[in-house]
Parts: structure tokens; C-alpha cells; sequence
């Protein structure tokens, strides 16, 4: 630059815009501020030069290591998952790619259909072999696999034709279920065209100041139509749903296929296990189910997330997208989901803190090569690197109260003497667990009130996605309408309402640091810290009566005391700032010990609503 700047402006990843006023800087100090912000954020990198190697040499070894998360590296995990899902009698999990002599993309262990042999696996590097996902309760599984490259000369391409013709008449033989395929590459948008719709739809939340807010509020509509996000979220849904239906009501198999099957399979071997299988829906479960689909599974998170700033063609928010899918049925169904759209919103935040690994490596293979090596010399170990699953590690524990949803329908233990009964219901609940055509904005934690403002800002009002020609077919329409025309089984099978409208913004992690979009003391979390106190006053009496009958149980009767005095906080609690001048998050954070209390703080005027600390 010829010239310095005399006002900064920084876009975040999480949507902040900060502003800084550099006129009364000296130059060389502008300089190096400036070149110092180029350099970490735009200038390419190696992959040791990220602040996860330089975090993680120094790593503490405090971090709390009681989590119930699997990780899926070892042998045994994925035993035990064939066992929970009753997969063990047709898949098997394999140790083939040990040493990563098959595949470098492929994980240590995975489990493919048990006539699958080892011969087949390392013909070629993995491509053309089923790879299990998860198994329904009636049989059927759930499949991906790698495809072949389509420019082949001939004598390869009908090898390859061969092989593949072998595999699927192999696994659609009994015990195995009939087969059917499904083609992502051809059937769903492009990593390109995801990449293009969020890069326009996030530009309408990068506001730096009110008038803006208000010039593009006369137009809204028509812009966030424009960007085609919430019409891509309701493809990957309506996919989604279209796989469910052949599981749950054709007792198929079903077969994605991928290019590399770890970005698109990824999306939708996710939401087809949210929908299905309840355990998905726990906080472990989710992030059990990460790790085995998207950070085992080889997700490009290195160049998907573009950490190193090398190749911007490569770069599309692949995962970013599974959250958004997932939000939509958490706030359809909130009473099914042990998580929150909090949890989402700092879990998508997370995909870019460098001082955890879970998001920063394109595989398995590629973080085990990289946790020792040459910078390694002045070190007497390993790298420390941290999972974001350790919660600890970013959030105190009243923070950690807000991950999780107090009005989580737990799932009821089967009594012993009716264990027939209950498996027939279950099973029959599974196949048409319906839920009402017009859900009640009453119904659930977290879910979008009535006022007039939220609805237009979420879009509720958008004119319908569904095209005419664009309609589901006789057979999904009459699943998906039957489901949705009796009542909700919330450890059953869950179907999104996919139709126009019912595709809505994800108001707290888009709209949270634009104050005109926000309601003081209104929004959903006034009704949640109503139902909270109340859940609370509950808690005590209960206490009080274990107590007088000499039961006294210890329990937690301050289910998330953060959200007292909700009269003043913002309907985007616990991120949206009160004003623009604002720069502190309300989410308080294990960094930031040396601040008040909350009850200091909410007896105090301040421009924003920090309960205890900052945000990191």
C-alpha cells in the first residue's frame, strides 16, 4: 500500500466488524499493523505455521479428560458402534489401511459389508468399496463410497466397470437388503455453488453501521432469495429425507456415492443419522457421530476451512452447512435435541479456533504424520493437541449450562416386564412417528416467538422455494406428508418441514452482533428463563421433600442462573451486543477470571451484557 489507512475495518469469520481509528497513529506504527493483519490473515502458510502447533507445544495437560465423546481410532469403537446399531451381523470392521498401506484419505479402521474381502479393498486405494455408515433398526444400512475417476482410457474404465459390477451383486445378495444408489455429485448443488450462495449470503450480515442495516431492510427479501442459501439447505434436507424414506419405509439400502465421498456423503450421512437415530440428538452422540463422519471420515477441514490461506477454489463451508441443516430441526423440534442452538453457534465458531485439532487437518493420516517431526527437536514430546470436544478448555461451567437444552426430552427406560411391548411400539413408532401439519410457536426451548420484526428477519414471510417442477415425487410426498400429519416422536424419526417458509435464517449466529435486529428483554429467551425459574422452584421442592422424608439427593437446582434478569438481556442472548460500540461477547469464557460477577454486572449500566467475562 502506497498509502496507509486512516480507518481500519476488520470482517471476522463469526460475523464481527470491528473498527479502528488509525489517524492519529504514527505511520510505522499504521505499517506494521496493517502488514502484521495481511500476513496472519490472507498470506499463505505452511501447515506448521498455523498457532495450533505453536498452542499445542505449550498445550496444559489440565484439560478435563472425562468425555463421553468416541473418537473413533481405535478398533473398538467401531465394534461397539456395529453392536449399538445391530450392524455386526452383515459389516465388519477391518484393519486394512493399518500403516495407511490402502489409503492415505482413509481412515485407520472402518467397516465395510463382511463378503467384502481384504483383496478387494486394496485393488484400488479404497475407491469402489461400500463403506458402512450406520445401520436402521429393520436392517437396512446406510452406505458411501469413493468413486472412480471419470476420465479413464478404456482398458482401466472397464476394469473398473468390472470390479463395481462385482461389489453390487455381492451386497445384494441376502442377508443384505436390495440396493440403491444415489449419485451426490449429480443430484445435489456443487461445493461451488455452496461456496458462491454463502459468500452472498453472509455479505448481508457484515453491517457496519445502521444505515446500512436499514438499506438493506427495504430490499431484504428479495437479497437473501438472491443468494440461494436457504434453498441449498432445503435440497440437502429434502435429500436427506428422500434417504430416510428408502431406510425406514423401503427397507433398502442405501449406497451415496462421491467423488471422494468426504464432503457431500459427509452432509447427508449426518442428517440421515440426526433424523433416525435418537442418540444422535444427545450432545455425545453429535459429537461422536463428527468425529466418525467428518474428522475420521477424511473432511478436507485444512482446505474446505482454507486455514492456510493457499487455494480459494478449494475453500466451501461444507460443514458450516450440516450445522445450518441441523439447526433447521432443532428449532422444530427443540424437546428432541439434548444441545442447543447455542451449542451450534459456538461449535460453528470453533471450526476456526486454532488452538484445537479437530477442524484443522484434511485426515487422520495427516495429523498423525504432523504430531511429530522436525520442529519437534527442542521438544521432549509430542504435540499436546486439544479436541474441541473439551469444552472446559473455552467456556467456565455457567457457560457450559447454556449447551444444554433443560427441556430435553429424555428418552424413558424400558421396563423390564413389558420389553416385547415396548420394542413392537418402538419399531411402529419408527415407521410413521408424525408430527402436526402447523407446529405451535409455543412449543419447545429456544424457538422463534411471534413479534412481527423476528418473523420478517427470519424470513418466515419468503415466498416459497418449491417449484412446481420441482415438486417430490408421489411415493416421498406421501411419506413425508403422513409423518407429518400425526404426533412427534421425539426419540423416533424426525422429517423438517422443508416447504418454503418453514426454511428459516439462523437468527442467533447470523443476526447476534447487529443490534437493530435484536428485542431487549423479548425474544425466546425470555420464555426460557421463565420456564427456567420455574424448572428451578421445581428442583427445590423436590429437595426439600426428599429431605423430609430422609432422602436428601444433591442436585443442581440452578439450572443456568445466567439467564436471570431477563428483562435485560437481548433476544440473541448470550452473544448479541446491546450497542455497536460493543466489542465484548456475553458468553463468559475459563480466560477471563478476573472480571465481576453477574449480579455486579446486571446492577450496572453497561453498553453490553457480559455476565462474567469475555469471549476468546
Amino acid at each position: 500500500m502506497r498509502k496507509y489507512p486512516e480507518k481500519l475495518i476488520i470482517y471476522c469469520k463469526d460475523l464481527r466488524v470491528f473498527h479502528f481509528c488509525l489517524r492519529y497513529t504514527k505511520e510505522e506504527e499504521v505499517k506494521r499493523i496493517v502488514s502484521g493483519i495481511v500476513h496472519h490473515s490472507q498470506t499463505p502458510k505452511l501447515l506448521k505455521r498455523l498457532f495450533l502447533f505453536s498452542y499445542a507445544s505449550a498445550a496444559p495437560n489440565n484439560t478435563d479428560g472425562r468425555n463421553q465423546t468416541v473418537m473413533f481410532d481405535t478398533l473398538e469403537d467401531w465394534r461397539d458402534e456395529l453392536e449399538r446399531t445391530k450392524g455386526n451381523v452383515k459389516y465388519k470392521a477391518v484393519v486394512t489401511n493399518e500403516g495407511y498401506r490402502v489409503s492415505e484419505k482413509l481412515p485407520l479402521y472402518f467397516v465395510v459389508p463382511i463378503c467384502v474381502s481384504e483383496e478387494s479393498i486394496l485393488k484400488f486405494q479404497g475407491r469402489g468399496i461400500p463403506i458402512w455408515c450406520w445401520s436402521c433398526h429393520n436392517g437396512a444400512a446406510l452406505l458411501k463410497m469413493s468413486a472412480f475417476p471419470k476420465e479413464q482410457d478404456d482398458s482401466t474404465s472397464q476394469m473398473q466397470k468390472a470390479f463395481l459390477d462385482g461389489i453390487y451383486k455381492t451386497i445384494s445378495k441376502p442377508p443384505y437388503e436390495l440396493l440403491k444408489m444415489d449419485d451426490l455429485s449429480s443430484s445435489l448443488p456443487s461445493l461451488q455453488d455452496i461456496q458462491i450462495a454463502y459468500t452472498r449470503f453472509k455479505q448481508l450480515f457484515l453491517i457496519d453501521n445502521n444505515a446500512d442495516f436499514w438499506a438493506t431492510d427495504v430490499k431484504w427479501f428479495s437479497l437473501l432469495e438472491s443468494t440461494n442459501w436457504l434453498e441449498i439447505i432445503r435440497r440437502f434436507l429434502k435429500k436427506a429425507i428422500e434417504v430416510a424414506e428408502c431406510l425406514e419405509r423401503q427397507h433398502t439400502n442405501v449406497l451415496l456415492i462421491e467423488e471422494s465421498a468426504t464432503d457431500l456423503c459427509c452432509v447427508i450421512s449426518s442428517l440421515v443419522q440426526v433424523m433416525m437415530d435418537s442418540y444422535s440428538r444427545t450432545k455425545s452422540g453429535f459429537q461422536s457421530l463428527i468425529q466418525k463422519e467428518w474428522v475420521t471420515g477424511g473432511h478436507g477441514f485444512l482446505d474446505r476451512c482454507n486455514h492456510l490461506h493457499k487455494n480459494d477454489k478449494e475453500e466451501a463451508p461444507v460443514f458450516l452447512l450440516l450445522l445450518n441443516c441441523v439447526w433447521q430441526l432443532v428449532q422444530q423440534y427443540p424437546p428432541a435435541f439434548e444441545f442447543t442452538e447455542t451449542y451450534l453457534t459456538v461449535l460453528s465458531d470453533s471450526l476456526y479456533v486454532p488452538i484445537f485439532s479437530t477442524f484443522f487437518f484434511n485426515s487422520q493420516h495427516q495429523k498423525d504424520t504432523n504430531t511429530t517431526g522436525e520442529s519437534l527437536k527442542t521438544q521432549s514430546g509430542p504435540f499436546k493437541f486439544l479436541t474441541v470436544w473439551d469444552w472446559s478448555v473455552q467456556f467456565e461451567p455457567k457457560a457450559q449450562a447454556l449447551l444444554s437444552n433443560p427441556l430435553y426430552a429424555e428418552k424413558p427406560k424400558p421396563d423390564k416386564s413389558q420389553r416385547k411391548t415396548t420394542r413392537f411400539k418402538h419399531q411402529r413408532q419408527l415407521s410413521l412417528p408424525l408430527t402436526q401439519t402447523k407446529s405451535s410457536p409455543k412449543r419447545g426451548f429456544f424457538r422463534e416467538e411471534t413479534d412481527h420484526l423476528i418473523k420478517n428477519i427470519l424470513g418466515k414471510r419468503i415466498g416459497k422455494f418449491i417449484n412446481s417442477s420441482d415438486e417430490p415425487h408421489n411415493s416421498f410426498r406421501e411419506f413425508y406428508d403422513s409423518w407429518h400429519s400425526k404426533p412427534v416422536d421425539y426419540h423416533g424419526l424426525l422429517l423438517p418441514c422443508i416447504d418454503g417458509p418453514e426454511i428459516k435464517v439462523w437468527a442467533q449466529r447470523y443476526l447476534r452482533w447487529i443490534p437493530e435486529a435484536q428485542l431487549h428483554g423479548g425474544g425466546t429467551i425470555a420464555t426460557a428463563a421463565k420456564i427456567l425459574d420455574l424448572m428451578e422452584e421445581v428442583q427445590s421442592l423436590q429437595v426439600k421433600m426428599d429431605e423430609e422424608h430422609s432422602q436428601a439427593i444433591s442436585r443442581d437446582v440452578q439450572a443456568v442462573p445466567m439467564l436471570r434478569n431477563c428483562a435485560r438481556l437481548s433476544s440473541l442472548f448470550p452473544f448479541a451486543l446491546l450497542q455497536r460500540q460493543s466489542v465484548k461477547p456475553a458468553l463468559p469464557t475459563s480466560t477471563w477470571k478476573d472480571l465481576e460477577d453477574e449480579d455486579d454486572l446486571v446492577k450496572r449500566d453497561d453498553e453490553f451484557v457480559d455476565l462474567s467475562g469475555d469471549m476468546s
